[in-house]
């Protein structure tokens, strides 16, 4: 990744307990290196074993991300990352309003039958991801399910994952016409936020002409259901 890049994504890193005095001992690779392998792991849906000669050893890279991810700092990382880029646009470090919507994907064969369903509006076999945003397109928050469980079904369980941090803003959120019904307008009222139902061509673009940024068609949540080209990452620099 870029030295600019870097610099903003160190800064964001949780220091190391030996760096403070706190015991342990400094770990055998950079973590800029880690942080690469990981994100090439990612954007090329490659094995951990496939992990290029060039990036530190694939058990190790494997290693790392399994500790971060179950101490929370992988989360912890993005959140951070987040707020730095809202605040570079100007905005408030949390944002009052949001968009939620759902994605259905098709299921490999190594998916097992217990957390797979079967989606019939987007006819897909497989897993939907529930998710929300903010009015420019930064992911809060997502959840998974099987494809079958309904996007109102969801919801509150998803709502419930971003409102249980301290310091949340949230008050509207814009949806399509599938998040409707009492038990969900009961989950957005215990958190005090309003949930406002547009059309699915429509509220992605009203959300994004009234926070003021460029509407991505038909908005940054409500076409997931369409194919994406998904772009290359810069390759590894040395730390």
């Amino acid at each position: 990744m870029p030295d600019a890049e870097w610099a903003q994504i160190r800064a964001s890193m949780p220091v190391p307990a030996w760096l403070e005095g706190r015991g342990g001992r400094p770990e055998a690779f950079c973590h800029r290196e880690m942080v690469d392998a990981v994100r090439y792991v990612v954007d090329n849906g490659a094995k951990w074993r496939a992990v290029p000669a060039d990036y530190p050893w694939w058990r190790a890279v494997y290693d790392f991300f399994r500790r971060w991810s179950r101490h929370g700092y992988v989360r912890e990382l993005y959140q951070r990352l987040r707020r730095l880029e809202r605040v570079r646009q100007g905005r408030a470090a949390e944002p009052s309003a949001g968009i939620m919507d759902a994605q259905s994907v098709d299921g490999s064969e190594t998916c097992p039958a217990a957390t797979r369903g079967v989606d019939g509006n987007k006819r897909r076999d497989g897993r939907k991801r529930h998710i929300l945003t903010d009015t420019g397109g930064l992911l809060l928050e997502v959840t998974v399910t099987p494809a079958n469980v309904h996007d109102s079904v969801a919801a509150p369980e998803l709502l419930d994952a971003f409102m249980v941090e301290p310091g949340r803003l949230l008050k509207l959120v814009w949806a399509d016409t599938a998040y409707q019904g009492p038990a969900l307008a009961d989950a957005f009222a215990a958190h005090g936020v309003r949930a406002e139902v547009h059309p699915d061509t429509e509220a992605g673009e009203r959300a994004s002409a009234l926070a003021g940024v460029p509407t991505r068609a038909p908005g940054p949540a409500a076409g997931l259901n369409r194919p994406r080209s998904r772009s290359s990452q810069p390759r590894a620099s040395s730390a």
